[in-house]
């Protein structure tokens, strides 16, 4: 008796010293939402869930990766109980928050909250090269693919449309392919363009412009300049020259940044977990990916954040040095 009543002294020592140093008390079940498969999403995702799953026995938390329509399905998914974390663009996340298009029907979501931000995503116009499409003011009057319903795409091409001063009967054609079918639309032409915010290099923009004809188009102008200087979520952003096929000089464009979310419904403790095994394998997190390659701690907890930052991350995040 005196035996088993030290084992069990023991255990409950080292079970109280594993939960002080960030370990969850149970196996918990944790799931990502993405977006589609032929995207950066998906595969990040995947990344973050590999890293969680090295360590499981250790720490208990076991992450799986749902592919998705994108950033507005992933944050109403989140807000519904229905997944714990998701990807979601900045200028989405920043909606939710506040309750803004296309939020507005369910009003603000104040339980959002960050958990870090990931790779640059520039707002991306491909188009078929003869339609002669050279800017994006060419796009009024043809057939393009503005995005999924559910999708962070579609969401922007609404913001930019509106900046713009169009009306979505501006455009002969206003298509809602998913990702992973918009690039087979263009190159059978079923649509002259297609919209997307990606991180580059883009596995998909290279296999349509290695498919058929197609050239990166310039966003900019004074309305989307406007849109820029006055949103804290956009930035200028160029995608190089000769990164994809008919595209060999750099095209100016704007972006967001991709973000890492969740809610306070997720324990702050599986969230402090998720982001030790990101950060704690960093140099491993950013080979799992061209996208990540770039990416910077110091970024990664202030940049395109904007909504709080989860208990959990913060608490890991103060002891790494990356935030006071």
């Amino acid at each position: 008796m005196r035996i088993r009543r030290g084992a069990l002294i023991v255990a409950v020592s080292i079970a109280w010293a594993a939960l002080g140093s960030g370990a969850v008390r149970a196996a918990e079940f944790i799931t990502i939402g993405t977006g589609g498969v032929t995207g950066v999403y998906f595969p990040a995702g995947g990344a973050i869930c590999r890293l969680v799953n090295k360590d499981r026995k250790d720490h208990g938390v076991r992450c799986s990766v749902e592919s998705t329509f994108g950033s507005v399905f992933n944050i109403n998914a989140i807000r519904s109980g229905d997944l714990d974390l998701g990807l979601a663009q900045s200028d989405t996340q920043y909606g939710a928050v506040r309750g803004e298009a296309p939020f507005d029907k369910r009003g603000p979501y104040p339980e959002l909250r960050s958990v870090f931000s990931l790779h640059a995503e520039p707002v991306t116009l491909m188009a078929r090269a003869d339609a002669k499409i050279r800017h994006i003011n060419d796009v009024k009057g043809r057939r393009m693919n503005i995005g999924n319903p559910g999708s962070g795409t579609l969401a922007t091409w609404q913001v930019i449309e509106q900046a713009l001063g169009w009306k979505r009967r501006d455009l002969a054609l206003a298509a809602e392919f998913k990702a992973n079918q918009q690039g087979e639309a263009l190159c059978d032409n079923k649509i002259d363009a297609f919209f997307t915010l990606v991180g580059h290099p883009s596995a998909a923009t290279r296999e349509t412009a290695n498919n058929c004809p197609a050239v990166l188009v310039p966003i900019d102008g004074p309305g989307v300049e406007a849109l820029v200087k006055t949103s804290p979520f956009y930035r200028w952003a160029i995608i190089p020259g000769g990164m994809y096929r008919g595209s060999p000089k750099d095209v100016k464009t704007f972006g967001v940044g991709a973000t890492l979310v969740s809610s306070t419904k997720t324990k702050p403790e599986v969230i402090y977990m998720v982001v030790k095994a990101v950060f704690d394998n960093f140099d491993a997190f950013r080979d799992m990916h061209p996208a990540l390659a770039n990416l910077r701690k110091e970024e990664m907890v202030r940049d395109s954040l904007t909504a709080p930052l989860h208990a959990g991350a913060a608490r890991y995040f103060r002891e790494a040095g990356l935030i006071k």
